[in-house]
């Protein structure tokens, strides 16, 4: 079966970021391999960063009805919780049953499926009656320490009203409650997921109680490779600003080094939340850091700046996986990653940088030793492109995917 050209259809309605990214790489790895790959998705998708229609071998796209007491709240408030978006949910769960429905009507092998950035896991999955895989990047999380982190940010605009707040806070909790109850609802029609590493196979067990296989990402080594720049007196961090992502921790912990060796902190995110952006601000403003915070800058850009930083600091909390340690690798930065989550499959402690505590002292002390021991650092450097070449490639990639594929059919087939 594994020489079998296959007719895929994929569905996402994913936002820009790693997940997106992943999926490109997916697509192109198998239409390149000869497989004919239909894009299917509700105009909430977003096909502005990285557009799947170039590569995929159709693209076809569904409206939306738009929600209008939505649209009024985001024209009357200055700020508005991610969480409330703009088009209804009900509305989107319409569009992907009739995205299913034309599915289930044509001749595909297969179909795989991202995660909804509007209900988590996709309501597509109950209607579909084709073999389907689902790529589950996370379950809804509801881990204590997001609220803690969650907390610490200062709310703008009206939602920050000491009348209204109360309110608006139990609406928040009552908004969160219902998606998660949906999510674990619309999971249980998953049959075949695949997984980003084995911290989120057990997440996927714990929550909803499913066995799914790890099926990890690669890296574009064509786009993300060394430069031979000179390098700066700046850490890199990369993640969409948003608290869970441990930016504050990051600034915390270059607080601990000495003045004289302190090095700037640049983060660049594909989004930010500008009432944490404010705050981090201050926050590096009273622990005398030097930051510099960036958004929505191009691939090239990107790449430079990975290959210009001295290292690349990720500390986000309880991360699925993340893109960015083997971006780093591929282009040779060593990296200083908090030993959590799935970190600790991509970095090599001591072979491809150092894996930290999350201790603010501690994670100091591994960037200080890691800048200082130019030993090391050469090491994890040119280990770290290796490492990469060796098993995080998008061929390696899509080939694991690719097997999962054949797997799910031969199955289906013993079925």
């Amino acid at each position: 079966m594994t020489d079998r050209k296959l007719k895929i259809a994929v569905f996402h309605n994913l936002p820009s970021g790693g997940a997106k990214r992943s999926l490109y790489t997916y697509i192109d790895y198998l239409t390149q391999q000869g497989h004919t790959v239909d894009v299917y998705i509700p105009r909430t998708a977003n096909e502005d960063y990285l557009p799947l229609a170039p590569i995929a071998s159709n693209m076809i796209e569904y409206d939306v009805r738009p929600s209008f007491i939505r649209e009024k709240i985001y024209s009357i408030f200055s700020y508005v919780p991610a969480i409330i978006k703009r088009v209804s949910v009900n509305n989107v769960m319409q569009t992907e049953k009739q995205i299913a429905e034309d599915i289930n009507n044509s001749d595909y092998d297969i179909v795989y499926c991202e995660q909804d950035q509007y209900t988590m896991t996709p309501v597509i999955l109950k209607y579909l009656k084709k073999p389907t895989v689902y790529y589950c990047q996370q379950p809804i999380r509801k881990d204590r320490i997001l609220k803690v982190v969650n907390d610490q940010k200062e709310k703008v605009g009206i939602f920050n009203n000491p009348i209204i707040k109360p309110f608006a806070q139990y609406f928040v909790n009552y908004i969160e409650s219902r998606d998660y109850d949906r999510d674990m609802a619309f999971a249980q029609y998953g049959e075949n997921l695949l997984a980003n590493s084995y911290f989120s196979h057990e997440s996927i067990l714990k929550q909803y109680g499913k066995n799914s296989y790890v099926s990890y990402i690669g890296v574009d080594t064509t786009m993300f490779k060394p430069l031979n720049l000179e390098r700066d007196n700046f850490v890199l961090s990369v993640g969409t600003c948003i608290p869970p992502k441990g930016f504050d921790f990051l600034i915390k912990s270059i607080a601990h080094i000495p003045k004289d060796k302190r090095p700037e902190l640049v983060v660049v995110g594909n989004s930010s939340d500008e009432g944490w952006v404010n705050f981090l601000k201050e926050l590096a403003r009273n622990k005398d850091v030097e930051l510099d915070i960036l958004t929505m800058i191009s691939d090239e850009d990107l790449i430079r700046l990975y290959n210009k930083a001295k290292l690349v600091v990720y500390a986000p909390y309880l991360e699925p996986f993340g893109y960015v340690p083997l971006e780093a690798m591929a282009c040779g930065t060593p990296v200083v990653g908090v030993k959590e989550g799935g970190v600790r499959e991509s970095v090599k402690h001591k072979i491809t940088g150092l894996l930290a505590p999350r201790d603010e002292k501690l994670f100091a002390e591994a960037i200080v030793k890691l800048s200082e021991d130019k030993e090391l650092w050469n090491n994890c450097s040119v280990n770290g492109v290796k490492y990469v070449h060796s098993f995080w490639t998008l061929e390696h990639a899509g080939e694991r995917l690719l097997n999962h594929l054949y797997r799910v059919l031969e199955k289906e087939k013993d079925d």
